[in-house]
């Protein structure tokens, strides 16, 4: 990191101001270079000066140059920011010369990388900050933010802390077994501290698990027969006409998304083709299409039709999204009731008339009850953030569930030890305070240019 980079940070496009980052050695003197105002070099730190951006002793733009100089800046390296006027071609113009003159274009992410390895901020800060810039609720802010703060990391460093000293002292007592007034470490005593450990990692990952809506959207997939009222369904939760609606069976052929928001958690809803066989080739693609997204689906909106008996193809569907996360809505309550519900999974019903948006308000509180939503303490968001995280979490978990397997089998205490270092090792992971090259690599990659 001997090189100074430069980037465009605000989104190109027509806007009254647009921002170009530079840092690195080089930053100060290479803008000062471009420069026509005072000289760069010599102003103080977080200052910003008004001046233009030339090229030889032609003006490109009138500017505002903030200088901040290292240690306190976000990369912990001197950092330039230059405020254009909003505009493509004079951006694109500034940064160009900025790359002219010594600076190298900067690579996805490469900012918040640089201020990771300078120890700026920490894995969970860094994810944390690519959260804020893509969240869609207001849930998912306040968690971005609690991860920001580093309130994650702190818990997971105190997690890590409990096991350092648990190691600790089972290397005093297998290096200094002469010494009588060292308290011995025995697997009995041992245990209660491990399960200790347990206990809150397990409680941060089931709290994490369900948080994960509140960030990523439950994938919701709408299915059933033609003519049940898939797409009037659709069209109700999402109070608009997205998906046509006609007494025609069969008028969805392809699938139809859109999102809404359930008490702050995205619900992305996909309303699929009527599931029933036919002859018609552009109609089996879409049937095709609905049972493949039932695969990848988080919940599953099964929708029958009251004023129907079952049919075969009711009961194929209820038996493809058997095991998965369902909620099995009887519509068009509005009609004489003809359906026989006693082969039903009475937990899983909801009844309601799409028509007379009657049981719409039932079958949000039952996707809550369904996820575990109303559990999650909206006063808190001190979850794991994403899947990553969430996986280091569980391995080092099984690996400390694992070790007190063994201790109750009397596993040797040196053992012992080999694995809480493993377990220790993977919640370092989350935090970046153990990792691997390639995988800083393929997580900054992810960051928009500029960040």
């Amino acid at each position: 990191m001997t090189d100074t980079i430069a980037a465009i940070s605000t989104a190109l496009g027509i806007g009254a101001i647009s921002i170009i980052r530079v840092s690195g050695p080089e930053s100060i003197s290479i803008t000062n270079k471009i420069f026509k105002g005072k000289n760069l070099t010599e102003v103080s730190s977080h200052t910003i000066n008004y001046g233009y951006i030339k090229e030889n002793e032609e003006i490109i733009d009138e500017v505002l140059v903030s200088v901040m100089k290292a240690p306190k800046t976000f990369t912990k390296e001197d950092v330039v920011e230059i405020n254009c006027h909003g505009g493509i071609t004079t951006t694109n113009k500034v940064l160009e010369l900025l790359l002219r003159n010594g600076a190298r274009l900067a690579e996805p992410g490469e900012f918040t990388k640089r201020a990771f390895l300078n120890g700026r901020i920490d894995l969970v800060n860094a994810e944390s900050i690519m959260d804020l810039i893509n969240v869609k609720t207001e849930a998912a802010r306040k968690m971005a933010i609690k991860g920001l703060k580093g309130t994650i990391s702190n818990y997971i460093r105190s997690l890590r802390q409990e096991m350092l000293e648990i190691l600790a002292s089972i290397e005093v007592n297998i290096d200094y077994p002469e010494y009588e007034d060292i308290e011995v470490m025995t697997n009995e005593k041992l245990l209660p501290q491990l399960k200790s450990v347990k206990t809150k990692l397990q409680q941060i990952i089931k709290e994490s698990e369900n948080s994960q809506w509140l960030k990523e959207g439950i994938k919701t997939v709408i299915v059933g027969r033609p003519n049940v009222g898939k797409s009037s369904l659709l069209n109700c939760l999402l109070n608009e006409n997205k998906a046509i609606v006609t007494d025609i069976a069969g008028t969805t052929r392809d699938i139809v998304e859109g999102s809404v928001t359930i008490d702050g958690i995205p619900l992305i809803l996909m309303d699929t083709a009527g599931i029933r066989d036919t002859d018609n080739i552009v109609e089996q693609i879409g049937v095709e299409k609905s049972l493949e997204l039932l695969e990848d689906a988080n919940l599953v909106l099964v929708v029958l039709n009251n004023n129907e008996e079952l049919t075969e193809e009711d009961f194929d569907i209820l038996a493809k999204t058997l095991g998965k996360p369902r909620i099995i809505i009887i519509n068009k309550t509005d009609l004489p009731t003809k359906i026989d519900t006693t082969k039903l999974d009475k937990k899983d019903i909801i009844t309601l008339s799409v028509t007379e948006n009657r049981g719409i308000d039932d079958l949000k509180q039952k996707i809550k009850e369904k996820f575990n939503l109303e559990q999650i303490d909206q006063a808190d968001f001190t979850y794991l953030s994403n899947v990553r995280q969430i996986a280091l979490a569980k391995e080092a978990y099984s690996i400390l569930d694992e070790v007190e397997t063994g201790i109750e089998n009397s596993m040797p205490i040196d053992m012992v030890e080999i694995d809480i270092k493993r377990s220790w090792e993977k919640l370092g992971e989350i935090t970046g305070e153990t990792y691997q090259e390639e995988l800083l690599d393929q997580l900054f990659s992810q960051f928009c240019l500029g960040k």
